[in-house]
């Protein structure tokens, strides 16, 4: 009896003390009750970010949050109004952004501690099946996607854990005034056109027809980037079609399809329609010459556009066109996110709502991705004046992996080794080769075909 009474006592101690801890915590987060519900939130839990009301939740908050950053430019400018603004709503929130020049690689490293900051914008390293130990859930698809759209990137299992910062349509950054000096009068829509337009430059400027940004590495991801929706058309490409396909990288024959993304770039080298030496290219010297008209073209997706315009007193030169390809007589413009916004999982409750409510901001607020020339991923949003040459141009957004499928394509692209937006060995691969002429484009396209077909096979992958 004794025991029992001891026992008994314990387990109303205990009960009392964790009464009191979540008295503590319902304070300590400025009065907000965390069991209000409202979309995708999770009842007793951590709000969601569809169920934060800026400017009145959580006003009393008080956090300093680390966050870390690819935008070495904007950092010390852009960034730093971004926070005073803020802090007129929430002037207890700290903020204190980190710049990092080889940001996947080191963010990739740093994301195996705990402590690797508050915020970060998501390496495309990360698997989906890793999201939930590293990122707080911003909410449910469903919630979540009731106010914003393209949120498939980060999403896992029905829970959404990167918001992203702005929407790129992929395209080709390019000089008007190059274009009109060299008699390029139309937009190219082909690849032949395109490089028929080099040429024109090559000939008739004293232009660099396309730069590679080859030395800057992360500049060469960016042709991956077209060959789902610009290359196809098809919504279902890289999440369902690509991952099922036998020989997806082989010449279609009708300059479509990744062969006709990959030849592009091949060829552009081969027939000496880009710098001289690839190696010594310069990413911030860029963005001058093209604004002065010393390059006529840059394929780097629509978040460039305001960056080249800015980089000289020759705004109104710069461009934006879609990649020149062409499906059954129509364009399209694979449209997706940039960076995604991921919040520590390891941050204490007051850091990840600081932080919810600053991305929150960010997104909603800010007026970052007009800034960026991009897509609001806010529902509604219009699209910025930098796609005005998009018109009857249909962008397409990837469709979600089948359940059950969501990490397929990240399994065999990891197990294949070509790492397809995720890193940019293989697209360099291609200037190398074409640059020393020792393999042939179908050389390369064949080797990974059959690295494609060995990681399906090891994984049983059905093949259609």
């Amino acid at each position: 009896m004794k025991m029992k009474k001891i026992l008994s006592m314990l387990l109303v101690l205990a009960l009392a003390l964790s009464l009191m801890a979540c008295k503590g915590k319902e304070e300590s987060n400025g009065g907000k009750n965390n069991e209000k519900t409202s979309g995708g939130s999770v009842e007793g839990t951590m709000p969601t970010i569809d169920s934060l009301e800026l400017g009145t939740d959580y006003t009393d908050i008080k956090a300093d949050l680390e966050f870390l950053t690819h935008r070495t430019d904007i950092v010390d400018t852009r960034f730093q109004e971004y926070i005073a603004e803020f802090q007129k709503m929430y002037p207890n929130i700290n903020i204190t952004y980190e710049a990092i020049t080889d940001y996947a690689e080191d963010v990739t490293i740093r994301l195996t501690t705990d402590d690797w900051g508050d915020i970060c914008m998501i390496p495309t390293t990360v698997q989906k099946s890793e999201l939930p130990g590293l990122f707080v859930s911003f909410g449910t698809l469903e919630g979540v996607g009731k106010n914003y759209d393209y949120l498939n990137n980060f999403a896992f299992e029905g829970n959404v854990y990167g918001i992203p910062s702005t929407v790129n349509a992929q395209g080709i950054v390019y000089n008007k005034k190059v274009f009109e000096e060299a008699g390029v009068t139309e937009i190219p829509k082909t690849p032949e056109e395109y490089l028929d337009a080099l040429q024109k430059i090559k000939d008739n400027t004293d232009a660099i027809p396309m730069y590679t940004n080859f030395a800057a590495g992360w500049t060469m991801g960016a042709w991956d980037a077209y060959i789902g929706g610009s290359a196809t058309g098809d919504p279902d490409f890289m999440n369902n079609v690509l991952v099922h396909s036998k020989n997806p990288f082989a010449d279609r024959g009708d300059q479509t399809g990744p062969y006709a993304v990959y030849y592009t770039l091949y060829e552009a080298v081969v027939r000496g329609l880009i710098e001289d030496d690839p190696t010594t290219t310069d990413w911030e010297g860029c963005k001058g010459m093209i604004n002065r008209g010393e390059i006529g073209t840059l394929v780097l997706g629509s978040w460039a556009v305001t960056q080249m315009q800015g980089a000289g007193p020759n705004a109104d030169d710069i461009g934006y066109m879609p990649f020149p390809i062409t499906v059954d007589g129509k364009q399209y413009a694979s449209a997706g996110p940039d960076y995604c916004y991921g919040i520590n999982v390891k941050s204490s409750d007051d850091e990840k709502i600081a932080a919810m409510l600053y991305v929150k901001w960010l997104t909603e607020k800010s007026n970052f991705a007009y800034d960026e020339g991009g897509i609001p991923i806010v529902k509604g949003a219009e699209y910025p004046p930098t796609l005005a040459s998009f018109d009857g141009i249909k962008l397409v957004i990837d469709n979600p992996a089948p359940a059950g499928e969501e990490t397929l394509f990240n399994e065999v692209n990891t197990e294949s080794e070509l790492g397809i937006n995720m890193e940019n060995t293989h697209v360099q691969r291609i200037v190398e080769a074409a640059m020393d002429k020792s393999e042939t484009l179908n050389d390369i396209v064949n080797d990974w075909n059959q690295k494609w077909s060995d990681a399906q096979q090891k994984l049983n992958v059905q093949v259609k």
